[in-house]
């Protein structure tokens, strides 16, 4: 099965935190489950590390071995993602997880996530949060 990662559930897998409970561990754990990570993801890690905003182990840079070293694929922006997220009613102003939302709904990828405000943008579609 395919997943969408938000960008904290990603932090908290590569960095080992205690955030994530032990379902989702084993749930990303597993070889038979696809992840991605957007770039609108690894975007934001970019901006609010260089604002320190955001502190993670080594340099911005090496997020990259992250992803590759647990199989996690970036999923880009495509033009069907902005159409989504420009349609979408107001329920969070975060740009970066409007365009989450939009790329799960698009790719019909369950997303996991902590952020139940997405469960409002999900109601009469087919894929989930997961948390």
């Amino acid at each position: 099965m395919k997943y969408l990662l938000d960008t904290h559930a990603f932090l908290w897998f590569v960095s080992g935190s205690t955030e994530l409970n032990s379902s989702i561990i084993n749930l990303i754990k597993n070889p038979n489950n696809n992840f991605f990570i957007s770039i609108a993801s690894l975007w934001e890690i970019s901006i609010k590390t260089s604002l320190n905003k955001l502190n993670i182990s080594g340099s911005y840079s090496s997020v990259i071995d992250d992803v590759v070293e647990n199989n996690i694929e970036i999923l880009p922006i495509n033009f069907m993602h902005t159409v989504v997220q420009n349609k979408l009613p107001f329920h969070h102003r975060d740009p970066f997880d409007r365009m989450l939302i939009s790329q799960a709904i698009v790719e019909n990828m369950p997303i996991i996530s902590r952020d139940s405000i997405f469960d409002r943008y999900l109601e009469n579609k087919s894929i989930q949060r997961i948390w």
